[in-house]
């Protein structure tokens, strides 16, 4: 009978004699141990460094595999030039053939079984974390730091950045996680490559549906009522004056559970389907509204001159949350609205004369790095306020950091020179900005043969209880001053 000392002498022998299975196992034997600790430290959250697992799944993770089949062919198909005793086809025939010389291979068999289950459970265990690694935000947003710096950075600063990147971009069901994993190789192509666009291009027609991903958390049942929207402001005065605009924002219903549809969301109500055309790839050229009520019955709005060349694509589609919520986490701010927020929150002090305005103008000049933003905002804010307010340089310098610091953010949250990313090149279509948004359809010039037109009517959608007014007395009343 083959003793197991003799099993594992050969083993090894084997090993030895054979450059390929050597090769593989000094792969194993190095990767091993890595790999294991990297991956204890990775369940337990010890290390966060999104390197750190990019280099464990997708360089010693592979090393460790590609060894254990080098191990195998050198073992059975690269020997030496001396046979490799146990190790042969002939001796595995011979004794698995005959079921009385069955029992002398058994040890062979407990050996290449144990090894085997010890291989499989670790290769199991990186699929598994390497899985949910590749599912993280720091693999979807960091990774690629240059490149998908701007997406993180917006969406750390959204509604949504307590959502997981996948939860929309991917979703459950294996069509749309092989639709992403094909799409991400070949951004990460791209991104070695440098061949990736700048800026990046919005995935308009690369989402999944939106009802599949935003009425998972947002329930359109649930839509219902009038909502007080309130948009602060602040002037470009001395003072930095704060004003306020406050709208009765006719939210609405999608018409469910028995309820009528009304306001905003009766654009999304099952019994209202609305189709569109559009001949730009953005979506901001709307050519034709239908509307095709619950009697089957259909509308139809033509744009007055939206006569359609012949040889240009012209694509349809169902209108759905993204048609208006285009932007729901990557939210880029204009202008105003970063230094407006910056000033509201506190992080530009209001106590500053002029905060407001020269703020505005350093975020708006245009420089060629973030680098070079900091440096050049810094330098001209303290310039300006030693030359018109000497006193407060003097006297009060951390209000000005604190001014100085809040500015930069401003520019820094919203602008990439390196990406070509600048104040207007992502925009949002929720409200009605520079003529786009609701005006794509909502224009008075979409018409029916009849002459009805979608209408421009303000208090469709809202109604303005103030407008950049100074302590409006309409909250006031509300609060019960």
């Amino acid at each position: 009978m083959v003793k197991f000392t003799q099993i594992v002498s050969a083993f090894i022998n084997g090993i030895a004699r054979s450059k390929v299975s050597l090769v593989g196992a000094t792969m194993t034997t190095a990767s091993f141990p890595i790999l294991l600790i990297g991956i204890l430290l990775e369940l337990f959250g010890v290390v966060h460094n999104q390197y750190f697992g990019f280099v464990l799944y997708m360089f010693v993770a592979p090393a460790f595999i590609l060894g254990l089949v080098l191990i195998f062919l050198g073992l059975f198909y690269f020997k030496g030039k001396e046979d490799v005793g146990v190790f042969t086809h002939e001796y595995l025939s011979e004794k698995i053939s005959v079921p009385e010389n069955f029992v002398k291979v058994r040890k062979l068999i407990f050996l290449a079984t144990s090894l085997t289950f010890v291989n499989v459970f670790v290769i199991i265990l990186v699929a598994y974390t390497g899985y949910h690694y590749t599912e993280s935000n720091e693999f979807c947003g960091k990774l690629c730091h240059s490149v998908m710096e701007p997406e993180f950075a917006t969406y750390s600063n959204s509604p949504h950045s307590r959502v997981k990147c996948v939860e929309c971009h991917i979703g459950p069901g294996a069509q749309w996680f092989a639709k992403s994993k094909l799409s991400g190789t070949r951004q990460l192509v791209a991104v070695v490559a440098k061949t990736y666009s700048t800026p990046i291009e919005t995935p308009v027609h690369g989402l999944r549906p939106a009802r599949d991903t935003c009425e998972a958390c947002h329930r359109p049942e649930l839509f219902h009522g009038d909502k007080l929207y309130i948009i602060d402001k602040f002037l470009s005065d001395e003072k930095n004056t704060h004003v306020q605009t406050v709208l009765l924002l006719k939210v609405g219903s999608g018409g469910y559970l028995g309820a009528e549809a009304h306001g905003i969301h009766w654009h999304v109500a099952r019994d209202n389907k609305i189709t569109y055309t559009h001949s730009d790839w953005e979506r901001e050229e709307i050519n034709q509204v239908m509307l095709t009520k619950l009697d089957g019955t259909q509308v139809v709005f033509d744009k007055h001159d939206g006569d359609v060349p012949k040889d240009e694509q012209v694509y349809t589609r169902e209108m759905d949350c993204i048609d208006c919520h285009n932007r729901p986490t990557h939210i880029y701010k204009s202008p105003e609205e970063a230094i407006d927020e910056k000033l509201l929150l506190g992080a530009i002090p209001r106590e500053l004369p002029f905060i407001r305005k020269i703020g505005y103008e350093m975020i708006t000049r245009d420089y060629t790095s973030h680098g070079e933003a900091k440096n050049k905002i810094a330098t001209e804010l303290r310039g300006w306020y030693r030359l018109k307010y000497g006193d407060i340089v003097n006297n009060n310098m951390p209000l000005l950091d604190k001014a100085i610091t809040g500015v930069q953010a401003a520019y820094l949250e919203n602008v990439w020179p390196s990406m070509k990313i600048g104040w207007d090149t992502y925009k949002s279509m929720r409200g009605h900005k520079d003529d786009s948004g609701c005006f794509r359809c909502h224009d008075d010039e979409h018409e029916t043969s009849s002459g009805e037109t979608i209408s421009m009517d303000c208090e469709a959608c809202h109604i303005i209880l103030a407008e950049d007014e100074k302590n409006p007395e309409i909250l006031k009343s509300i609060q019960g001053i």
